[in-house]
């Protein structure tokens, strides 16, 4: 709100001086002053004067607002804010007046995330579950901040992979019926999962696929082995708490259509051509990255092909913006893709991609490796039922995607000040327990009273805090990053946690200055909140 606020009064004074710019207000460092703009310094030129000379015209104009303390200029040309208790005082009374922080919504643009998508060939694995984190939280951020978002997780259910996979059933089937001559395929998949898929199949229809291996099987094999892992995966997104609005199949772009449809757009546009035998885009016209193969020599359409059909489909339904978030060996997809666009006139901007690091699991002092083929690898399923829920989101949201992660188990599971969910949660359980103790005090809380009183540096460190939490929020959506949110969310817990310390919140003798620092912790409980469950992580009243 501040932030907004100066900016605001700054576009006013630089229009009354006939100038309009792009502009800055920023936190500077410590000592400084609580904000700080650069719009002397870049304003100078358009002013045709010194950033000084500048800086000087907008002081004079802004000294006498009640919102500053003091506004200072520092060479070459920066002005510095301090701001008035009544600033503060009018921040803290509009959260308690909402019963949460009232933010500025973005124009509602109509946007699509992508994530979570993986051939379904084996149950999720923890890396999945910080992609699966990371777009969830994105798309709550974007929501709130004024977004029309729909989450999307692409099921590539055709292509090699799924054939490997309908074999490795087969295989794991036949076993189980006593047929000791059949190997899984060199490149197929060996999980104990699938032992548990084919024992259903068993009983569900006995042995009539027993040594038996044509095309209405493998049919058969690829559909019901897909349909198990979707169902288990759907599982494990509920005891995550994730959801999509849509799960849609590679199959089906085949199958209607489109495929067949984005190849006669590039054919009419003369961007595709044929050699060896294979059906190829021209991917160096666009960017500085060899052609590659749409159509394999054998009539296959490779996952460039259909992932380029998924696109137009998303350009076709009206989104404005699309954000795909892969692991980050996807990367050299990107200029392909990014020459798919172009190629096909969709303007820039449309598609955008997140890239995300792995995830290392880290139990007490062992790595664990995982690998999906060979069957050895932790689930998410698990990793959630051993640290909870809770512990599993934060952990993924709290490192940056462009991190590698170190997920360690230990500390998610410890109920200590060093674990970062605890932490912020028990901020909230505190507050909770302060309304708890005040009534059992017969201290009566009554909002929106009595907030003059408030002004020690540590109640003023609190409200600060809480006026940046739509920034916290413009920072993930700047950055995609959710980490954002949760080092805002343990910098309020911090401030909270000092203010407890430092401040008699429940004095008997003095009830005005109690109900006062009850309303900060209120408006602290509604922030803390809120933060949270954007998270999709719990707000515990007692702990």
């Amino acid at each position: 709100m501040l932030r907004r606020l100066i900016h605001n009064l700054l576009e006013d004074v630089l229009k009354e001086l006939g100038l309009s710019y792009h502009f800055d207000v920023e936190i500077p460092p410590e000592g400084f002053g609580d904000f700080s703009t650069n719009a002397a310094f870049v304003g100078a030129r358009h002013a045709k004067c010194s950033p000084m000379v500048l800086a000087e015209r907008i002081v004079e104009k802004l000294k006498n607002k009640d919102v500053f303390d003091s506004v200072e200029i520092a060479k070459p040309g920066f002005i510095n804010f301090k701001l008035s208790k009544k600033a503060f005082i009018d921040v803290l009374k509009e959260i308690i007046s909402n019963d949460g922080y009232p933010i500025h919504r973005s124009e509602p643009l109509k946007v699509q995330f992508e994530y979570g998508s993986a051939n379904p060939t084996g149950p999720f694995t923890v890396g999945h579950g910080r992609q699966l984190v990371i777009g969830d939280v994105l798309c709550n951020v974007f929501e709130e901040l004024g977004y029309e978002v729909t989450r999307e997780m692409y099921i590539n259910d055709a292509g090699r992979q799924i054939s490997l996979l309908a074999k490795s059933l087969w295989v794991r089937y036949n076993q189980l019926l006593g047929v000791e001559n059949l190997q899984i395929p060199e490149d197929g998949y060996r999980g104990e999962y699938l032992i548990d898929i084919a024992r259903k199949l068993l009983n569900e229809v006995g042995d009539v696929y027993k040594n038996r291996w044509d095309p209405e099987t493998e049919k058969f094999f690829k559909r019901y082995a897909v349909d198990s892992i979707l169902s288990s995966m759907k599982e494990d997104l509920e005891l995550l708490e994730c959801d999509f609005d849509v799960y849609f199949s590679e199959t089906s772009l085949i199958e209607d259509g489109t495929v067949q449809k984005v190849l006669e757009i590039l054919k009419e546009k003369g961007f595709i051509y044929e050699k060896d035998g294979a059906v190829w885009l021209k991917v160096s016209e666009f960017v500085n990255d060899d052609d590659k193969v749409l159509i394999k020599s054998d009539g296959s359409y490779t996952y460039f092909l259909t992932d380029i059909a998924y696109h137009f489909n998303k350009y076709t339904r009206g989104f404005q913006k699309v954000y795909d978030i892969w692991g980050s060996d996807h990367h050299g997809h990107i200029p392909r893709m990014v020459a798919a666009m172009k190629a096909l006139g969709i303007q820039d901007g449309f598609f955008n991609v997140i890239l995300h690091q792995f995830v290392t699991l880290k139990r007490g002092e062992e790595i664990v490796r995982m690998s999906t083929r060979a069957g050895e690898f932790v689930t998410l399923r698990q990793l959630v039922e051993e640290v909870g829920k809770d512990a599993a989101r934060y952990f993924f949201a709290m490192i940056d995607p462009n991190t590698h992660m170190l997920f360690d188990l230990e500390l998610a599971k410890a109920k200590s000040m060093d674990n970062p969910v605890y932490y912020v949660q028990y901020a909230h359980a505190r507050i909770c327990s302060l309304f708890e103790q005040a009534k059992n005090k017969s201290i009566a809380f009554n909002k929106n009273s009595d907030l003059e009183l408030l002004g020690d540096p540590a109640e003023l460190a609190l409200v600060r805090r809480l006026d940046l939490f739509e920034d916290a929020l413009r920072e993930v959506e700047k950055t995609l990053s959710p980490n954002k949110l949760t080092q805002y969310l343990e910098a309020l817990a911090y401030d909270f946690h000092s203010f407890y310390t430092k401040c008699l919140i429940l004095d008997p003798d003095n009830p005005r200055l109690s109900n006062a620092r009850l309303n900060l912790s209120y408006a602290t409980l509604m922030v803390l909140k809120r933060g949270l469950s954007l998270l999709r992580v719990s707000a515990p009243e007692r702990m």
